[in-house]
């Protein structure tokens, strides 16, 4: 009986050779933001809710751009703005009337943008953000929650899940405090300490929903903590925003905070990051009485063809029915999974909020409407962080399925009914081939 690898490595032959070909050009073979094993596939081109590889296989996409593309790949009003762009002109040196365009659309979606200011990634978006909120308080510290990720700098590697602190001097770690999302410890530490510039975090949890809020009212109740210790509360919506709603997580929670970070979605999958928020907040960023107080600069900050992309993604999703449909698809996809797991009698359960779902073996669980789970972290962890994840991704790639992290899909408003049953259908082979190998 072939293996689940063995039979990866005959189906991606070509990628396999690539890979190999691409150690002696790139350390580690070719940019991996996670690891695939036995090895990573290339893909060609995409379309829809659909990617093709170098060897020709079809393979339904709930990676989507990690998250970026709810639109699809190549939908054709963001083809035709951003096609359009590059003819009249990829970079400037100087301002664009459509960075502007692009901000308005920001702030008419996200309630707490009073300003915004682009970056060129969802990393330096809360690395901004942490700036301005230390520059604003005056104060040093940080505080962040545990398996909570804001990207690879400095200050938001810690306790990330990256599992590395390698080459982050300990002055800069000293500055990061990490915590349990729990509202009491929050609150202990706050009476104690003094020193607490801000708090960044995951609207819907850490990993973009992996391990989910434990208690339904944690948001609210930590913007009335935030307000009333005056420690300035970072919303990252990089995932979420517009995700969740056309608002992001604050307009569906009814929670407003002082800053928020955005990247993926906010410019349409091409390279790009926001910050928005009080306007107080944000005027650090200005000229006031002849004076910059705090320097942003950047060659590709708002750069035309990344606000080209961005402009055509918000419209669409301003106008029309974007979060219902991925919405919709990502319930029927979370009810077939479940079904699937009841029929094979594998111990597991599905979780999720909106258009994001998340699979997880050997932990039995319920959710409740948004996506609070009962389980704890530390079970999560141990289900989802190790060897089985991983194995479970090569699966789906060999049933034609590419999940994100080996244990999640980003449903996009493009994914059909087909595609969606065929993920289900297709889930019996991948729990076949786990037992065969003896994963499960």
């Amino acid at each position: 009986m072939t293996s689940i690898n063995q039979r990866y490595s005959e189906k991606f032959r070509k990628s396999g050779d690539l890979y190999s070909k691409g150690h002696g050009v790139i350390p580690g073979g070719g940019h991996q933001s996670r690891v695939q094993k036995p090895f990573p596939y290339f893909v060609s081109n995409a379309k829809g809710s659909i990617k093709y590889d170098v060897d020709g296989n079809r393979i339904i996409d709930y990676m989507m751009g990690f998250g970026s593309l709810i639109l699809g790949h190549s939908h054709p009003e963001v083809v035709e703005s951003v096609t359009n762009q590059v003819e009249n002109g990829t970079h400037f040196g100087a301002l664009s009337e459509l960075e502007l365009t692009w901000a308005s659309k920001v702030q008419n979606l996200i309630p707490s943008a009073k300003r915004v200011r682009f970056t060129s990634s969802g990393t330096e978006a809360t690395l901004l953000a942490m700036r301005l909120a230390r520059g604003y308080t005056g104060k040093n510290k940080i505080i962040k929650f545990v398996e909570h990720y804001h990207g690879w700098h400095d200050y938001a590697i810690p306790q990330s899940g990256l599992n590395t602190e390698f080459g982050i001097p300990s002055d800069t770690l000293n500055s990061v405090v990490v915590l349990e999302p729990k509202i009491s410890l929050i609150e202990d530490y706050l009476k104690s300490n003094e020193d607490v510039a801000g708090i960044i975090f995951e609207a819907t949890g850490g990993h973009w929903g992996q391990f989910p809020l434990q208690n339904p009212t944690f948001v609210k109740d930590l913007r009335e903590l935030t307000t009333r210790y005056g420690v300035i509360m970072i919303m990252d919506e990089v995932i979420c925003g517009f995700r969740m709603s056309k608002g992001g997580a604050q307009s569906r929670f009814d929670v407003i905070p002082d800053l928020t970070t955005m990247a993926k979605i906010v410019a349409g999958g091409l390279p790009g990051g926001s910050v928005a928020g009080d306007e107080k907040i944000m005027s650090l960023l200005s000229e006031q009485d002849g004076v910059q107080k705090m320097f942003h600069p950047g060659t590709f900050n708002a750069n035309p063809v990344s606000a080209a992309s961005g402009i055509a993604t918000l419209n669409l999703i301003s106008k029309e029915s974007i979060n219902q449909k991925a919405d919709q698809s990502a319930k029927k996809l979370k009810s077939g999974l479940r079904e699937v797991l009841h029929k094979m009698e594998v111990k597991g359960h599905v979780h999720g909020i909106a258009s994001i779902v998340h699979l997880v073996l050997g932990v039995e669980g319920e959710e409740s409407t948004e996506g609070v789970s009962s389980v704890s972290h530390s079970e999560l962890a141990k289900a989802t962080m190790g060897d089985v994840p991983k194995t479970l991704k090569t699966a789906f790639l060999n049933e034609g399925i590419d999940i994100m992290g080996g244990m999640g899909f980003f449903v996009s408003a493009v994914h059909s009914e087909a595609d969606i049953s065929e993920t289900v259908e297709k889930f019996e082979n991948v729990l076949i081939a786990l037992r065969i190998d003896g994963v499960i």
